[in-house]
């Protein structure tokens, strides 16, 4: 059994240790936000936060989450609904084409203004550097990293 705390939720996970993080959250807990990519940790579109650090669920063992907490894109937004700076920043800059990558593109941004809310251009690439999007929306990802951060706006 596995003790961890999702989305402020604490949680008790019967699943073998190394199953990945990603399966047991869509497949056990029913929280599909968190999305499949490639499996091997390198296109970011299931990227998570454990204990505030994004992490890429699909390489990421269970065993992993044991005292620990998880954010999934479904705990994004505030506790009331409310969404995140990010969430309002995605939608006003239009930055979704298809959306599979985008719950994973958000969870790394959200990382990165936690711990640079000014973030410049440089520091975004290299934040965002992990995450694929098959459209190739990324001026309009960085458009909404800079708004959610004050910097700019949508418009600007």
């Amino acid at each position: 059994m596995i003790q961890t705390t999702i989305n402020g939720t604490p949680r008790q996970i019967d699943t073998d240790p190394g199953t990945p993080l990603l399966w047991v959250l869509r497949e056990q807990l029913g929280l599909t936000g968190t999305k499949f990519g490639c499996g091997v940790a390198q296109c970011g579109a299931c990227t998570i936060h454990l204990d505030g650090q994004p992490v890429r669920s699909c390489s990421t063992p269970a065993s992993e989450a044991e005292g620990k907490k998880i954010t999934t894109i479904e705990g994004l937004a505030g506790a009331d609904g409310t969404p995140h700076p990010l969430q309002k920043a995605w939608v006003e800059a239009q930055v979704p084409q298809c959306g599979y990558c985008q719950s994973g593109q958000l969870m790394s941004a959200a990382a990165l203004l936690r711990d640079t809310p000014r973030p410049s251009d440089a520091q975004i690439n290299a934040a965002m550097a992990g995450n694929i999007c098959r459209c190739g929306t990324y001026e309009r990802i960085r458009k909404a990293i800079k708004a959610a951060s004050g910097q700019t706006s949508v418009e600007g």
